[in-house]
């Protein structure tokens, strides 16, 4: 994969569809993409509900066996899941800071996406993955979110800011159609 912006070394009858994106991440990228997976993927969703459940049930449990009344239900209810949710909220938005603050050293990124997989190049390192390294994609308003597959944990998020041309974004979708499952 070339990623100097020179010939791709193939014919122009087999002419590789390419999309560049220049980019800094931030916090947020990270804060969208983690809310994004907790909303579509089944081990998100089980992620952020498994506190506030385990809060409701261990409430009812307990007012059963103290046989308390129905208010002491209703606010230990209303409080433990609240607090149980506000946690959950609160794991997500930590969980991205430290994801963002292992990439922030790595300044301006630049990624480059083909059939084949995406180079990501940033001020200090260099990545390339193949697309096996990812199961499925999701795509919000902002961000192409590339979820890990078997070999690997993870996310990667590419943001549609830093597409050089505006059709960029069309092409890493298709590309992406090509070589991912789309959730």
């Amino acid at each position: 994969m070339d990623i100097t912006g020179g010939d791709l070394s193939q014919q122009d009858t087999e002419r590789v569809t390419v999309a560049e994106f220049v980019y800094r991440p931030t916090a947020a990228d990270f804060e969208e993409a983690l809310r994004a997976r907790a909303r579509r993927t089944p081990a998100g969703r089980a992620q952020a509900l498994l506190a506030p459940l385990v809060a409701a049930a261990t409430v009812v449990v307990y007012a059963t066996l103290r046989d308390a009344s129905l208010p002491v239900w209703i606010i230990s209810m209303v409080l433990s899941v609240g607090i149980a949710y506000w946690g959950t909220v609160r794991g997500l938005r930590t969980m991205a800071r430290r994801m963002f603050s292992i990439v922030e050293p790595y300044g301006e990124c630049r990624m480059v996406a083909d059939d084949r997989g995406a180079v990501s190049t940033g001020e200090r390192v260099s990545f390339t993955a193949e697309w096996t390294v990812f199961r499925q994609y999701l795509e919000t308003p902002d961000l192409f979110v590339l979820l890990g597959g078997d070999r690997a944990a993870g996310i990667a998020v590419t943001p549609k800011r830093g597409a050089q041309d505006p059709t960029d974004v069309d092409r890493l979708r298709a590309i992406l159609d090509r070589n991912l499952k789309r959730l």
